[in-house]
């Protein structure tokens, strides 16, 4: 089934392919979101553990499908083999550091908000956070695409697939982050689903917009891998960790983690 997947992939353009990877990453979070036409409440050390295998990916995909790549297809040899990766990396860290000081958003436990001061409802500061984590995510799915048009070796379809999947499957917990404080806080739930899975429209936008970067400029492609793997590690340790451990449930938190981490590496390791 999964080289029925990547025979398909590879019979169409790059572009496109980019566009529909990061629309099933969207979909997963869209149904993730349609539990709250079901529940109203979540447990919150589900929801932890949850959280804690949605960082365990990110920080495991970061490594295999983007870091371990773009060290691999940098030109030069000793310290100027990383440098590309290393300006990429902090310049990914810098770019969420200023979406994160600029961007109006609220954490899941409605305690503390970020970003300019903003009259914004709760509601549309939460979608923004989970908004926030998802940028990195169809970037970094889109510059691996991007990479098989520009016919870098170091890139594949199968990696590129395999990240997208690894992404979509973080991506369900994340949707009910976001639709089951809102339903909570007595929001239809209609209302509850749209703000859940609208939270990831950005990731198609970004996945094509990352792919059409690289393919008309090759060179960046190192630097973008790079970017993307540190916007996604600046989330998880920035925002993902931190909201795991307001309840206590750190344990599950941890092990939700680890469980994440070896999800990712096995996908990468076996199908990328």
């Amino acid at each position: 089934m999964f080289q029925s997947l990547i025979d398909y992939f590879e019979s169409i353009s790059p572009i496109l392919a980019a566009l529909y990877a990061t629309l099933f990453t969207w979909g997963l979070t869209a149904l993730g979101a349609s539990f709250v036409f079901f529940f109203k409440n979540m447990n919150r050390v589900l929801l932890d553990g949850m959280l804690g295998f949605t960082g365990g990916v990110m920080i495991a995909a970061s490594y295999w499908s983007l870091l371990a790549p773009a060290i691999e297809m940098s030109t030069g040899g000793g310290f100027m083999k990383i440098v590309p990766v290393a300006v990429g990396f902090i310049m990914g860290a810098m770019f969420l550091f200023g979406l994160d000081k600029l961007l109006p958003h609220l954490h899941i436990n409605f305690k503390q908000s970020e970003g300019v001061k903003t009259p914004w409802q709760r509601t549309t500061l939460l979608t923004l956070a989970i908004t926030l984590h998802n940028i990195p995510e169809g970037l970094a799915v889109g510059v691996l695409f991007g990479g098989v048009a520009a016919g870098i070796p170091e890139a594949t379809i199968a990696g590129a697939v395999t990240l997208a999947i690894g992404i979509g499957i973080q991506n369900f917990p994340e949707g009910i982050a976001v639709a089951m404080p809102l339903r909570r806080m007595g929001l239809s739930r209609r209302k509850s689903f749209m703000y859940g899975q609208g939270s990831a429209i950005v990731e198609p936008i970004f996945g094509v917009l990352g792919a059409l970067a690289v393919t008309f400029f090759t060179p960046i492609l190192p630097y973008a891998l790079a970017f993307a793997a540190a916007a996604m590690i600046y989330v998880v340790i920035e925002e993902v960790v931190p909201e795991t451990q307001q309840s206590g449930n750190t344990d599950i938190a941890t092990l939700g983690f680890v469980a994440g981490f070896v999800v990712m590496m096995s996908l990468d390791v076996l199908l990328g």
